[in-house]
């Protein structure tokens, strides 16, 4: 465990050593490769040297043995690496999922526990806040009949304040109308009165005119009865006269 510990702590140095395990096994497994590809020829040339000789085959048989049992060994601690990197892998997997867990269950528990606390708290403040929530209901409810009244007077404000516009635009325009009545009115009897003046004044200029067509008249039958006097007068005889009437311009 300790070893597995000291592994944990430093997973750089870790991955560090499974590369280069992983480049010697495989550096291994193509030398093994390459010895086994070579086996066939060692073998025909060995079976040459055989031919050749006893005691050269018998040598070169021991050094085979010695060569498969390194490369059997060599394999053997290549396993028990791997497999142990796999477990220490496999521990840290496990680790961190029951780490995981364990986070998971005491947020679980925590809110759990924060939600109970609420729910005691709110228990015990029941009666507290529903009398405050009450207070802020009458308190919105009175704001909101404020409000209410406050508009309904400012529209009646408003509404005055029209009508007595309108009855001041109505007042202006009767008193203008009146205005103009009255100038039509004045122009009238103005007017009327100049053509009385002028019916007086052309009565007048008529009655004088006849006036100076009477005097005009008498003048002259005065005139000509001066002159048949004094025809009478020198003659003792009467002639007969005629008269005649000049129009009078």
């Amino acid at each position: 465990m300790g070893r597995s510990r000291s592994r944990t702590k430093s997973p750089s140095r870790r991955r560090h050593k499974s590369k280069h395990s992983r480049k010697r096994s495989k550096s291994r497994e193509k030398h093994s490769n390459n010895k086994y590809s070579d086996k066939p020829k060692e073998r025909s040339s060995k079976s040459r040297k055989r031919s050749h000789s006893a005691s050269s085959s018998s040598g070169s048989d021991a050094s085979d043995d010695v060569h498969i049992e390194k490369e059997r060994i060599i394999e053997q601690n290549l396993h028990r690496k791997c497999s142990w990197n796999n477990k220490i892998f496999l521990c840290r997997r496990q680790r961190e999922v029951e780490q995981k867990m364990v986070e998971e269950e005491a947020a679980k528990r925590i809110e759990e526990l924060v939600q109970k606390r609420v729910e005691e708290e709110l228990e015990k403040r029941k009666e507290e806040i529903e009398a405050e929530v009450q207070r802020r209901v009458e308190e919105a409810k009175r704001a909101m009949e404020r409000q209410m009244m406050e508009e309904m007077e400012w529209r009646q404000a408003k509404l005055r304040e029209e009508e007595k516009r309108r009855e001041e635009e109505e007042r202006k325009k009767r008193e203008e109308l009146e205005r103009i009545m009255e100038e039509n009115n004045r122009k009238i009897e103005e007017a009327q009165k100049k053509l009385a003046e002028e019916r007086l004044a052309m009565v007048e200029q008529q009655r004088l005119m006849e006036e100076e067509r009477q005097r005009m008249r008498k003048e002259h039958e005065k005139r000509v009865k001066e002159e048949q006097k004094k025809i009478l007068g020198k003659n003792n005889s009467r002639p007969k006269l005629s008269f005649t009437l000049k129009p009078v311009t």
